[in-house]
């Protein structure tokens, strides 16, 4: 395990388009989202402890963006054959056992990953109406190897804001998880690997 911090991608920046398979094969766009008040993208996988330690937390952002009309969706960039424990396969398992309502997605040959310059899991990216990034960056700061109770209060506090119209704050704390699981020789320069 690799810890890994967000590259923060500028605020902004306009949501790069997606069109990727689910677990289960139903292709998602970001293109489908386009009456939500604001869309939250989570690069994920299934074998992360950083991840594991948001499951519940996870799931219930989930519900929390569709009660609000949030669009959330995570998308799974590693490279699952050297991580079984990612596989499509386990995606649906994963889901499934925690609950998660939320679409999510296979980015098999990693480019959406590149285009969002994701790092890490979990890699937070939430865009406004206009799909302008208002923030990246961390839950809050709990972590599999702290005692802090897992909150969200860093990222609820960014969704809150943009649902109110109002501009959010423009310091932010990376995320820190798990590096993104490049495929052999497909790892994007600023990787590092």
């Amino acid at each position: 395990m690799v810890m890994t911090r967000s590259r923060m991608l500028p605020l902004g920046t306009v949501a790069p388009a997606f069109s990727l398979p689910d677990a289960h094969g139903k292709t998602v766009s970001l293109g489908d989202f386009e009456s939500a008040k604001a869309t939250l993208v989570v690069f994920m996988c299934n074998h992360c402890p950083y991840v594991k330690h948001l499951r519940a937390a996870l799931s219930e952002l989930g519900r929390v963006c569709e009660s609000k009309g949030v669009a959330m969706v995570g998308i799974n960039s590693s490279d699952f054959e050297q991580y079984p424990d990612d596989t499509p396969e386990r995606m649906r398992s994963e889901a499934q056992a925690h609950g998660y309502g939320f679409p999510y997605l296979v980015d098999e040959d990693q480019s959406v990953a590149k285009a969002y310059q994701a790092a890490c899991t979990p890699d937070f990216f939430l865009f406004d109406a206009d799909r302008k990034l208002v923030y990246r960056g961390q839950f809050d700061d709990s972590r599999p190897s702290n005692d802090a109770d897992v909150t969200g209060k860093d990222l609820y506090a960014a969704l809150e804001a943009v649902l109110a119209g109002e501009a959010v704050a423009e310091e932010q704390t990376p995320s820190i998880g798990c590096n993104i699981k490049w495929k052999p020789g497909n790892a994007p320069e600023w990787a590092g690997s």
